[in-house]
């Protein structure tokens, strides 16, 4: 896709908008965080791509010579993806045939560790993707630190009152609602959470993954899960 030509719009539950390019889920390994190219280093083996979109990880990792599945719940994305030559499924994490397993490999590349948004959510998938995965297997995912940002705008959402308020209602810190629109289309609401390190950790008190390895690129970061 040329940049510049398809914008989408990201708008929050606090009226806060932000429009992206959407050349961006078409971008090669050059133009990845220093984060998710260091991620992408530690794949080993069959890969599942979780929330693959276009396929912009999916791709390079097969030309590598993975074998790469990807998954998505957006039948635009997963069409996409399979015109550019990737193994695209139309499903979600809870809904993936158990015989397409095990994998080496999970991603949750592309900010998509959000789509465990809270503990209850990330029990239980990540105990579905722990019965997918083979041994030694690895999950890495990417986000960015709610906490770490230069932008006003930010800060107050993430700020103390609106934790204390999150708190009140068992919402995490960093769990944000949110929908995405394009031109006439527009997303149901919907929550998507951004971890601070020690809060990943929390999270995964209890799934069958624990924390082996993490790298940061200012406030994304990359992390390496392992079996326990």
């Amino acid at each position: 896709m040329r940049p510049g030509t398809v914008h989408e719009v990201l708008e929050r539950d606090d009226g806060y908008v932000q429009v992206w390019d959407a050349a961006r889920w078409f971008a090669g390994p050059d133009e990845w965080s220093a984060a998710e190219r260091w991620g992408c280093e530690h794949v080993i083996g069959r890969v599942l791509d979780v929330g693959c979109g276009a396929g912009r990880h999916a791709i390079p990792l097969a030309e590598a010579g993975h074998e790469v599945i990807g998954i998505d719940c957006s039948p635009g994305a997963v069409a996409v993806a399979r015109d550019r030559g990737v193994r695209a499924l139309r499903t979600a994490v809870e809904e993936l045939a158990p015989d397409e397993g095990p994998f080496d490999s999970i991603l949750l590349l592309g900010s998509n560790l959000g789509i465990l948004v809270d503990e209850q959510q990330a029990a239980r998938s990540l105990t579905r993707l722990a019965s997918m995965a083979g041994a030694g297997a690895r999950l890495i995912g990417s986000s960015l630190d709610p906490h770490i940002t230069g932008y006003p705008e930010h800060r107050r959402y993430h700020s103390a009152d609106h934790q204390r308020s999150n708190r009140r209602t068992r919402r995490l810190p960093g769990q944000t609602r949110m929908r995405v629109r394009y031109r006439r289309t527009v997303t149901e609401w919907f929550d998507y959470t951004f971890f601070s390190e020690a809060e990943l950790e929390r999270i995964l008190k209890g799934t069958p993954w624990v924390l082996r390895a993490m790298e940061y690129d200012g406030p994304a970061y990359c992390v390496v899960l392992e079996l326990r």
